[in-house]
């Protein structure tokens, strides 16, 4: 059971304030169990080898989010979680050594919270049930399975002898795309694939019905679909309302982007706005529509937020490139000439929408006109801006990372030439496992930390396509 902690806020008012509290799920058994011919309706790009992901990568992330927003947990603890006696009991919600923090939670613990209420076991397990298409008796056998093993295995989709009774939901480590915090106001997503159903209905349960989130009861949003939806014809529904986390972000205060991308729809975000309108959560929401390809899955694939004035981004779909001469037959084209651009629209309550023409444009008026930066604000591209590897590293998340304050982020060891524009732009940029040494030996301080990158291993987290921006979601950070 998660403690009580009086002193949660749900408060989210930028992409790099302080973080004091983030929802995660360590990688599960089932992300073990994707088979190839199932992989893409999984929306896994790749098969991952668990144990690797688990121990060799995924760990050092909850180490280092321990030692930054819960070190009391951790905290001369290191040699004993790392030791091959405690086989990772530190790491595993269903373990008495899991470290069952109120700052780093693990949405595995929440689920086994409310399963522990009868009716609340009961309407969950008829609700996955009918998802599923489960038989009647396997129905009743879940509904007086223990809470803990029942959470397992609405999360793995396996009974307890390993016997696969559903799908399992391999998504779930990127948490961000079920929910995002803003302001005291949470946005539960609306899924654009089948295979994200399941988690999007026990994240729907965890909000409402779990004590950690008692106070916020009003405050969670559900976007509705369009009136009438059920009478479009056929079953591919191009105009569906669909929205997914990794299409929002906080920017400012009373500022969120939206993407509109192969996850999000028009029609989503279109709902979203006249809900956050609707009940004051925000008033100036910008739509920033990319071209719907695998590459740009979210616009957190292409661009995230470093410090107040600084962003990471692939600059192909930044500042168009110089076109053609006008003699050319391709500019008599129009679908030719801006298939890839942008289109980027904001919209302020009760005024006139306003366009930008360049991504940088727009998160350049983000960080002077609403962030107070004075200086220059600076761009770090994908790949360094060299062809081939701007689009080689974004496509394993060059762009995605994640700000645990202004200034110091996660990303990927892998991408070499996005590191090396870091470090022209001035970041220092150290080894997870050095960091983590430091932090234990007092030779590193969280707070005093600052303009730095930290590189995590990523051999098998980058097959699944998805950087630690994607792998989390923030519930609290201090304002700017």
């Amino acid at each position: 059971m998660l403690p009580v902690n009086n002193d949660f806020n749900l408060n989210v008012t930028s992409e790099i304030g302080n973080l004091k509290a983030l929802l995660v799920h360590s990688p599960d058994s089932g992300l073990g169990k994707v088979v190839p011919s199932k992989a893409q309706d999984w929306l896994f790009e790749d098969i991952v080898h668990l144990d690797t992901m688990r121990r060799k990568e995924y760990d050092y992330y909850i180490k280092l989010l321990m030692y930054f927003l819960d070190p009391d947990k951790i905290k001369g603890k290191l040699s004993e979680i790392d030791s091959a006696a405690s086989d990772r009991a530190f790491f595993k919600p269903d373990n008495a050594g899991f470290h069952n923090s109120d700052k780093v939670i693990e949405i595995q613990t929440l689920l086994s919270d409310i399963l522990q209420q009868a009716d609340i076991r009961k309407k969950l397990v008829a609700s996955v049930c009918a998802i599923e298409n489960c038989t009647y008796r396997l129905q009743l056998q879940l509904i007086d399975t223990d809470p803990v093993e029942l959470a397992k295995i609405f999360i793995s989709g396996s009974l307890s002898d390993d016997t696969m009774i559903f799908a399992p939901i391999p998504n779930l480590i990127f948490t961000r795309d079920i929910g995002i915090a803003i302001n005291n106001y949470m946005l539960l997503n609306k899924p654009a694939k089948k295979a994200r159903s399941r988690e999007t209905l026990l994240v729907r349960y965890i909000f409402f019905n779990h004590p950690l989130f008692a106070a916020y009861r009003e405050n969670i949003l559900e976007i509705p679909d369009t009136v009438q939806h059920f009478l479009r014809p056929g079953e591919d529904q191009e105009e569906k309302t669909t929205l997914e986390g990794g299409d929002v972000m906080m920017v400012s205060p009373q500022h969120l982007l939206i993407g509109c991308s192969e996850r999000t729809s028009i029609s989503g975000a279109n709902e979203a706005i006249k809900l956050l309108f609707a009940n004051n959560v925000v008033n100036k929401v910008t739509i920033v529509k990319i071209p719907h390809k695998r590459d740009y899955m979210h616009i957190d694939t292409v661009f995230t937020q470093v410090k107040r004035d600084t962003w990471v981004m692939l600059k192909s779909l930044s500042i168009t490139e110089a076109g053609q001469p006008e003699n050319e037959p391709i500019n008599w084209f129009a679908d030719k000439k801006d298939k890839d651009k942008p289109e980027i629209v904001q919209f302020t309550k009760g005024q006139q929408p306003r366009t930008f023409d360049h991504l940088e444009d727009l998160l350049t008026d983000i960080s002077k006109n609403e962030l107070g930066c004075t200086g220059e604000v600076k761009f770090i591209y994908s790949g360094n801006n060299e062809f081939p590897f701007d689009a080689r590293e974004q496509w394993t998340d060059s762009c995605n990372l994640l700000a645990l304050k202004d200034g110091v982020v996660l990303g990927y060891d892998r991408n070499n030439k996005t590191v090396e524009a870091f470090k022209k732009t001035g970041f220092k940029v150290l080894n997870v496992k050095s960091v983590l040494q430091k932090l234990e030996n007092d030779e590193l301080d969280p707070a005093t930390m600052k303009d730095t990158l930290i590189l995590m291993p990523s051999a098998e987290l980058s097959r699944a396509r998805g950087g630690f921006h994607c792998m989390s979601m923030p519930l609290t950070r201090e304002a700017l």
